[in-house]
């Protein structure tokens, strides 16, 4: 359960409109800091107690540079928004140069029967973390007016980075993406008609201009949960999206069955996508746009996998063994 000070930071973020998952993720950071100086409350630590928790993250738990970075984003807000002690710009403390993953791809045929080992009721939204390269969030949180099936593409608000994008939608799902329309309609006609429904969840911003378009159904998630649920930040009744984790187990189960010789998560599937779109001749700018990178030295990683080797350079040994 957590204490009365972490619940008066969630509540004070909500109020600021940080999203759901950050909020989750800042209480935590602040729990761990809060508890690796013994539960002392946070107005009595200094500089030096910050130094030391972001230190031991990386000597003692040898976390990764951005893991580190999101501690001390969590730690800088606590201080700067509320306990009103801004950090200064000159902490010292060890910093993560814990190298990045590469990343885990599948091959063509892996992808199939993975998704042939999927359970039914996730089987959809894993077509879309492969064929459309989303990043899991991105998958859970579309909305039924996402899908564009005259252009066959899904329009991405707000992913990473608090960017927009569109990308690629396989025609080969059309059919089920609009079975999984009408079952998400079903819903809709269920709660529309209930007096308590405060309709769908919308950004801060857009539930103030248009104030009507959570009871609309193009606004509602396409994965809706099945239940009902309260929202934390104004005990309104409403529709969420599935559970991520629900998905995140199902890619699991999927995965064991299969006995596929490699750590496959939803991020997988995304790599993949990248990676299979490299190999069939898409440009990597083409490729930069579709995963919403920013920079293109991100996206050039997938090149690791392509037949000719890392990099695209031709291993020298091929030309000493000609196949």
């Amino acid at each position: 359960m957590p204490s009365d000070f972490l619940k008066s930071v969630s509540k004070h973020m909500y109020k600021r409109r940080y999203s759901k998952r950050t909020i989750e993720n800042y209480v935590i950071w602040i729990k761990r800091f809060i508890n690796y100086h013994n539960k002392r409350h946070p107005k009595d630590l200094d500089q030096s107690h910050i130094e030391a928790f972001l230190s031991f993250l990386v000597l003692e738990r040898n976390v990764a540079a951005q893991t580190q970075a999101q501690a001390l984003n969590a730690i800088a807000y606590l201080y700067k928004d509320i306990l009103n002690s801004p950090l200064t710009m000159e902490l010292n403390f060890v910093k993560s140069s814990a190298p990045r993953k590469l990343p885990v791809v599948l091959t063509v045929a892996e992808v199939r029967s993975f998704l042939e080992a999927v359970s039914p009721q996730f089987q959809l939204p894993c077509f879309l973390l492969y064929g459309s390269g989303l990043r899991l969030m991105e998958c859970v949180r579309l909305r039924v007016h996402d899908l564009d099936f005259d252009y066959n593409c899904i329009r991405i608000w707000n992913g990473k980075g608090g960017k927009h994008r569109m990308v690629t939608l396989a025609p080969e799902i059309k059919t089920r993406l609009k079975q999984q329309i009408d079952l998400t309609r079903s819903y809709w006609v269920q709660d529309i008609n209930q007096a308590r429904f405060d309709g769908v969840w919308l950004p801060y911003a857009l539930r103030h201009k248009y104030q009507h378009a959570n009871k609309e159904l193009g606004w509602q998630y396409l994965f809706a949960s099945y239940k009902l649920s309260t929202d934390p930040e104004t005990q309104s009744l409403r529709r969420h999206h599935i559970d991520e984790s629900s998905l995140q187990k199902a890619i699991r189960a999927a995965a064991k069955k299969t006995n596929i010789n490699k750590n496959i998560t939803a991020h997988t599937l995304r790599h993949s996508f990248a990676t299979h779109l490299l190999q069939n001749g898409a440009d990597i700018r083409t490729v930069q746009d579709q995963l919403g990178h920013v920079d293109v030295r991100t996206t050039q990683i997938y090149t690791h996998i392509l037949q000719r080797g890392a990099n695209c350079v031709p291993s020298p040994l091929s030309a000493a063994f000609p196949q």
